[in-house]
């Protein structure tokens, strides 16, 4: 009899706990002055003049700033899908739930480029939930459905001049990637090799040079770290392939709806990123805008996502994202311990943040586009459009803030 009291009394605090904290309705976020909140008005707006003023001076252009980067100069390093001018420096400052700051136009819907990688790994977190994976340990490989592309242009073909030619393909049928868990796609240290959507993994940031980097043996899964956008291509397209339907329909059902976020936003993928599963053309997504295509959203919605993720994964009560997710998704990668799952970025050596605890983490996309997510300060940065270098800053002149 005493257990089972205990046990109400358990769910009737994590209820009544649940009720004090803020959640904001769809299309309506709360504002509150620093000062109702004890903060100091002065320093958030030193902090806003300060985002203000350090706008990223790349072009807003961003197919223009994309060859002006490094990213053009690499091998196959042309976009094949969507970009578009990006808006101004832009930020929404959510404290202990509510709207204390914002700047820019946060209405605004624009390219997130690596946030993406959250999303991402989010609907690989619902597809074990679902049992759709067994564990995030698992080979990938015995996963895997053939994969046939979607080719307009099939029907014309000339037949006997492609006799010999697959008509579909494998994702992990080489020796090397039958070796990879979705653990290893996830923290990336899968060291895939090949080519999915005319990138291959070798042309993305070859720092030591393409004919080094295509020379080198390839690393065991796990053993090293490695950014790299054609392996996150990778694990979109396998976790469509579990799912057998697109990742923004996975994602618009479980995530965006219910924490309220607009209906503005939309992830795509590439000119040449379909296949036909169950019969329907479906678009493999971009984990990134590396190469066009991604995740376009406000800064409001980056911000419900922060916010999700702040309330490890609940949302008025309903746990959208398992707490064991969360928890493995903020767990240090042995191979690099500042990052996650992606694209968490852990600050546990607080060299991200240095102002900021070590509980903190951001999602962070080139931009820069960052998440801060403070939950010992039960803060929420967004900051779109920010130099990396200056984003700390940023951070800390909001942390100073707090009483």
């Amino acid at each position: 009899m005493r257990s089972i009291l205990f046990i109400c009394f358990l769910l009737l605090s994590f209820s009544a706990t649940q009720a004090q904290i803020y959640f904001p309705e769809k299309g309506n976020w709360e504002r509150k002055s620093p000062q109702e909140l004890n903060m100091d008005a002065s320093k958030i707006q030193e902090a806003i003049e300060f985002a203000k003023t350090h706008e990223s001076d790349a072009n807003p252009n961003l197919k223009i700033a994309h060859y002006e980067s490094g990213f053009g100069r690499e091998p196959f390093g042309y976009p094949i899908g969507p970009m578009k001018v990006r808006g101004p420096a832009t930020g929404l400052i959510i404290y202990k739930g509510y709207v204390v700051g914002h700047w820019g136009d946060p209405d605004r819907v624009d390219l997130t480029f690596s946030v993406a990688k959250s999303f991402l790994s989010t609907t690989v977190g619902l597809a074990v939930q679902e049992g759709l994976i067994r564990s995030e340990q698992d080979l990938v490989y015995p996963y895997m459905a053939p994969i046939y592309p979607y080719l307009p242009e099939r029907p014309s073909i000339n037949k006997a001049d492609h006799l010999e030619e697959e008509d579909v393909f494998d994702l992990f049928g080489t020796e090397h990637n039958r070796k990879i868990t979705w653990d290893h796609l996830l923290r990336q240290t899968s060291d895939w090799e090949g080519s999915l959507w005319g990138k291959p993994d070798w042309a993305d940031r070859p720092a030591e040079g393409v004919a080094q980097k295509r020379a080198r043996p390839q690393n065991e899964p796990g053993s090293k770290y490695e950014y790299n956008d054609t392996r996150v291509n990778v694990l979109a397209l396998a976790a469509m392939n579990v799912w057998r339907k697109p990742l923004p329909v996975v994602l618009k059902e479980k995530i965006m709806d219910p924490i309220g976020a607009s209906d503005t936003w939309r992830w795509t993928g590439y000119e040449n990123s379909f296949v036909i599963i169950d019969g329907q053309i479906m678009q493999s997504v971009s984990g990134g805008s590396h190469w066009g295509g991604g995740m376009m959203l406000s800064a409001w919605d980056q911000a419900r996502f922060g916010y999700l993720t702040l309330r490890n994964g609940n949302w008025q009560g309903e746990q959208l994202i398992p707490e064991t997710w969360m928890e493995k998704s903020k767990t240090p990668t042995p191979a690099n311990p500042s990052y996650g799952f992606m694209n968490y970025f852990l600050n546990e050596d607080q060299k991200q943040v240095p102002a900021g605890p070590k509980s903190a983490f951001l999602h962070i996309g080139a931009g820069t586009n960052m998440i801060y997510v403070d939950p010992e300060n039960d803060l929420v940065v967004v900051a779109r459009w920010i130099p990396n270098g200056d984003k700390a800053e940023l951070v800390r002149l909001i942390l100073e803030s707090i009483k």
